[in-house]
């Protein structure tokens, strides 16, 4: 299989009023195209921050983030965020309330001719089984299916690259486990190639093809946990 996302060295910091205070050091990560993977730890072990750098938001001191021949991020390059061919879900939905469902899931695709993103919006609230749904705005559904809508909409431009910041947190047990297995089905349907955060065990199980385990930053060495 051909590395979908390839993460050597990586080293990440924040700017305190003591100075930069690092949060990660020396993280690898190697995605293959197609595959799901995981980081999984406990909260301050630099997952998100992982994450945010992978898709743009958090600058990089150190090694290199490449997602295919691209180099995206390192401490001499840094591609903007919306020409990293990187979608996003996050726990919040972050869904549009003013906009009906449709009009959700198409809003990247505005350089798309209508008759496209009339199909390409069809084809996805079939694939998350909301096409009843196209009319209705957020605050109509449930919560699991306000992230199916969010789903829909983070496939639409057919990203390289889909992140999962954390995203059945808000929803409840029963729905959660239910969502967990659902999304992962329709990645694997897709051949969506996939990078989730959790803290919850079950859910890395369940969803990913492999789970890179985290822990924080100690004795000024980073453990980037194992596989």
């Amino acid at each position: 299989m051909t590395a979908a996302l390839q993460i050597d060295h990586l080293s990440l910091s924040y700017d305190t009023p003591r100075g930069p205070h690092p949060v990660v050091r020396d993280f690898a990560l190697v995605v293959e195209s197609g595959g799901i993977a995981c980081l999984f730890g406990p909260s301050g072990c630099g997952k998100t921050s992982v994450l945010r750098a992978i898709a743009g938001f958090e600058p990089v001191q150190g090694g290199e983030i490449r997602l295919g021949d691209a180099v995206l991020s390192s401490p001499s390059v840094h591609l903007p965020p919306e020409k990293r061919h990187v979608g996003m879900m996050f726990q919040e939905y972050g869904l549009f309330p003013h906009l009906t469902v449709a009009q959700n899931v198409v809003f990247g695709l505005r350089r798309q001719s209508h008759a496209e993103q009339h199909a390409r919006c069809d084809e996805l609230l079939a694939l998350v089984g909301l096409r009843d749904a196209a009319k209705k705005y957020p605050h109509e559904l449930s919560g699991g299916q306000q992230q199916r809508v969010a789903l829909a909409r983070a496939l639409a431009p057919s990203p390289a690259l889909l992140l999962l910041d954390e995203p059945f947190s808000n929803l409840d047990a029963a729905t959660r486990e239910r969502l967990t297995i659902e999304v992962r089905d329709i990645l694997k349907q897709t051949g969506q190639t996939a990078v989730l955060v959790t803290h919850n065990e079950h859910e890395a199980h369940t969803m990913a093809d492999s789970m890179l385990v985290m822990h924080p930053l100690a004795d000024g060495a980073q453990n980037p946990g194992s596989h």
